[in-house]
């Protein structure tokens, strides 16, 4: 009806929402002079339109529009199917080359799957690439152009080298940003392209699975290729995308998390039918853990000890790099500590009135309330996804550490994840190594492998060269004690604890690996964001697979479990 857009509802501010205008495209001439009669709409009308591509929409309602997005369809078949839908037969035909048209099936599936592995969140892709049809449709005229001139010119071989730098790293990974997802991305290109294509002894396949076979169409054609497409299983597996099933887990895991918080996050604030208010639930909670809260440790003073011992022992009268990194790790401490305090005070006397209530102390208590970390804590403790009881746990744990530290000096075994900036220790490990042995700091990396000692109790000595570290999580793999090495990740376990690591410093150049894959350290399972912050380092670790396998099954390890 034409009243959806009348002057009336233009004028009084309101909103309408036109869904699949594809289906009444006659109606759209109307819809475009209604546009153009309300000239002078309510600031606060809006109209939302949502349609499939259509040469029949009036291109003056696109030219008017403030925002335009084009949403990919769901799913790997839909998302095929509509990269074939604009493909004609003349593009089918314009190159001459035999492996042409393979390909073109080839970079079609290639797009649907980098598109659709962000539906599996971190695991999938670090930054949620945003991917669309114009990478598409130019790496498909790169492939024409360079298959063209192949053909013309005679030439045996095929321009692999050039069609995966060129898809791979220029165009799809234009607009990467992560290193590691710059590697996942360049490793499906390897996998799916090359002369492996086109053997005839052995087939190739995308994904060979139990109810569906994801291979090449049979005749290479257009017609064969949209047949293909409409055989293909409208549900698909993670385990096409090079994932494991349990991918599917967390996603459905995150996606009811994010349900509850926000029913949390909505629950009404007042006591209901005489039970305890929500002010009293607040205070509770803030005194208990006011009551856990220590003193805090005194820098200065443990400073003059150090410089004291080392000057006795012969090293120079300032601190060590290990011993500098406690000095600012204790001065962070102190810091959270304080404004824990300060915070939890000004809370309580908000509730009795002493106070006023700012928007802060607000968030403070709310947060309390839900059971969720603070997030003016959050900014001065190391990133975590803990709840509030369960982060607590870790925050005392962190304290422990600290006091032994500083009684006892370097723990034999380090719990990284206890450390505000896990960086500056294995920085400081690499430095006093780099000192002894007069390497020079810039060509020095680390080296990690995974001792046989299951419990950090059980490390009874201290290395020379390098550090013991403990408290890492897999993701997206599983841990083999007994032959100390990355197997697949066993059925609904979606993370496994990791025995102590080992961490050498080397010299670069003298490092040479086999059998092994370099896998990232995030802190947690946010793994990295787009401003390159989360990431730790990188470990070695022991596998009979090749690494193509573990990353494209987006296996990290992190410092610590949501839970």
């Amino acid at each position: 009806s034409s009243d959806v857009c009348s002057s009336d509802l233009a004028a009084r501010g309101q909103w309408v929402m036109l869904l699949n205008c594809h289906l009444l495209a006659s109606w759209l001439k109307t819809l475009e002079k209604l546009i153009e009669q309300n000239v002078k709409p309510h600031l606060d009308f809006r109209l939302w339109m949502t349609t499939d591509p259509t040469d029949t929409f009036p291109l003056s309602i696109l030219q008017k529009c403030l925002k335009v997005v084009t949403e990919p369809p769901n799913g790997l078949k839909l998302n095929i199917r509509a990269s074939f839908s604009k493909i004609t037969e003349e593009e089918m035909d314009s190159c001459p080359h035999y492996a042409f048209k393979p390909l073109v099936y080839v970079l079609a599936f290639f797009h649907a799957v980098v598109q659709e592995r962000r539906k599996y969140g971190k695991v999938g892709w670090n930054v949620a690439y945003d991917f669309n049809e114009s990478d598409f449709r130019i790496s498909m005229k790169l492939m024409d152009f360079y298959l063209t001139k192949t053909f013309e010119e005679k030439q045996e071989a095929n321009p692999w080298g050039s069609l995966k730098y060129l898809i791979g790293d220029a165009m799809y990974g234009g607009r990467v940003t992560c290193d590691f997802d710059r590697r996942v991305l360049t490793t499906y290109i390897g996998e799916y392209m090359g002369d492996f294509l086109f053997d005839v002894f052995q087939k190739f396949h995308f994904f060979e699975g139990k109810d569906f076979d994801y291979t090449l169409p049979a005749e290479q054609t257009l017609a064969s290729s949209m047949e293909m497409v409409e055989k293909l299983p409208l549900v698909t597996s993670p385990e096409v995308f090079g994932l494991n099933p349990n991918a599917e887990i967390s996603y459905m895991t995150n996606a009811t998390q994010q349900l509850w918080s926000g029913m949390v996050a909505m629950q009404p604030r007042g006591a209901g039918g005489g039970g305890v208010s929500s002010e009293e639930i607040i205070g509770g909670v803030a005194t208990d853990i006011q009551t856990k809260i220590p003193s805090e440790f005194d820098t200065p003073v443990l400073r003059k000890k150090m410089m004291a011992e080392n000057a006795a022992a012969g090293r120079g009268n300032t601190p060590l790099p290990v011993q500098v990194v406690l000095l600012q790790e204790l001065d962070r401490w102190n810091t959270l500590n304080k404004y824990m305090k300060t915070s939890l005070r000004d809370v309580q006397r908000a509730l009795k009135g002493e106070l006023g209530m700012s928007a802060e102390l607000d968030s403070i208590g709310q947060s309390l309330l839900n059971g969720l970390l603070p997030p003016s804590w959050l900014k001065l403790t190391p990133a975590t996804r803990k709840g509030l009881a369960n982060w607590i746990s870790f925050w005392m744990r962190r304290q422990d550490q600290y006091a032994t530290w500083e009684k006892e000096g370097e723990p034999l075994v380090m719990w990284l994840s206890g450390l505000s900036i896990p960086e500056t220790f294995l920085a400081a490990v690499v430095q006093t190594t780099c000192r002894r042995k007069k390497w020079p700091l810039d060509k020095s990396t680390l080296f990690t492998k995974v001792t046989k000692f299951i419990k950090a109790e059980e490390v009874t000595e201290r290395l020379q060269d390098g550090c013991y570290i403990s408290g890492l999580y897999i993701e997206g793999a599983g841990w083999d004690s007994k032959e100390s090495r990355l197997v697949r990740q066993p059925p609904k376990v979606l993370i496994q604890e990791m025995p102590v690591l080992q961490v050498i410093p080397v010299e670069a150049h003298r490092l040479k690996l086999s059998g092994t894959f370099r896998s990232p350290v995030y802190v947690t399972s946010d793994r990295k964001s787009a401003a390159g912050v989360g990431m730790v380092f990188e470990a070695d670790l022991d596998s009979k697979e090749h690494q193509s396998h573990w990353v494209l099954q987006g296996t990290a390890l992190v410092l610590n479990s949501d839970a």
